[in-house]
């Protein structure tokens, strides 16, 4: 069974399996062995900080001849880096976390396929008078961020599925997918593909330190938990009254829980973070999971990756039914 669907077909993919632009995590290379493999890897530019984008996106470019991607945090996007992207020619350019209006016509005018990201209808709607090739629609089981009153992935992701079938924009599903029967999960609601970042957090390639791979194969869905508090505590400029992230247990939020305001306030509670990671007391960043960090049972090379999960989810579907 070749899994084909309207996503593969628009970008000339083997699979419908896309790494999520995770910010710190999915750089060049990363995206570069996804797109290898036959899916499409994207560069998590985040705000497009202008060194750091031009080096990840040359490593892509360089690293592979076949479709690749890069995303962007909308609320934060440096002016000129979405321009700045595009001369390096990515087949798509995903923005996500705020309006994409103000950079839509751009990547119109390019080669690139507009995808938007989606946490709630009202983004979706907006994703289509913006004229999104392609809407994501994440559901709240996804690691990082996302919405802090959002839904779940099961029941989000049909509704918008149904929403865009009239102006005829595929949907592909994020959040809480972490294998292959996910993939298959996501294509039996009508997607046309999966968007899979935990997962990939494990991969070879990922531009994190090694522990933090041993942390998500470690850790358990039960254990994570979706908070604004460590983007207060570290200081972010995260929009937190909409957006909330899924991480691993931390101490700040055993000490903190429910107490953000108190927390905004505090300055010497921040500079105490500060300190705490400055001698290693606590990791530089947190530790975005999904729910499905539990399916994680190693770290692997990313194209392995890619070709065991198109493999599980053709297996998924065929036995389907049967038991």
């Amino acid at each position: 069974m070749t899994l084909s669907t309207k996503l593969t077909r628009m970008l000339g993919l083997r699979h419908p399996i896309v790494l999520a632009p995770m910010g710190g995590t999915a750089g060049g290379r990363l995206a570069a062995a996804v797109s290898g493999a036959g899916g499409l890897g994207t560069v998590g530019a985040g705000s497009g900080e202008r060194a750091w984008l031009e080096r990840e996106l040359a490593i892509v470019a360089d690293g592979t001849e076949a479709p690749w991607g890069v995303g962007f945090l909308t609320w934060a996007l440096e002016p000129g880096a979405v321009e700045r992207a595009l001369e390096f020619d990515p087949a798509a350019v995903m923005l996500s976390f705020g309006d994409p209006g103000p950079h839509a016509d751009r990547v119109h005018r390019s080669n690139a396929l507009l995808i938007v990201q989606v946490t709630d209808l009202e983004e979706a709607h907006r994703a289509l008078d913006v004229g999104a090739d392609i809407i994501v629609a994440q559901g709240t089981e996804s690691g990082g961020h996302g919405a802090r009153h959002g839904r779940s992935t099961l029941p989000f992701v049909p509704l918008v599925v149904d929403l865009a079938a009239p102006a005829g924009v595929p949907v592909l599903a994020a959040g809480g997918i972490g294998d292959g029967r996910g993939v298959a999960a996501a294509l039996a609601l009508g997607a046309a593909g999966a968007v899979i970042g935990t997962r990939f957090q494990a991969a070879a390639e990922a531009l994190v330190e090694p522990s933090v791979g041993q942390a998500i194969v470690a850790g358990r869905g039960g254990d994570t938990e979706r908070s604004a508090v460590l983007d207060v505590a570290r200081g972010s400029s995260w929009p937190t009254a909409k957006y909330t992230a899924r991480t691993l247990p931390h101490p700040y939020l055993d000490r903190w829980r429910g107490r953000e305001p108190e927390l905004a306030a505090d300055a010497g509670a921040r500079e105490e973070y500060a300190r705490d990671v400055a001698r290693g007391a606590i990791p530089e960043l947190p530790l975005w999971a999904g729910e499905a960090v539990d399916l994680i049972t190693d770290v692997r090379p990313a194209a392995e990756l890619v070709t065991s999960l198109a493999s599980q989810a053709e297996r998924a579907l065929s036995q389907a039914g049967r038991t």
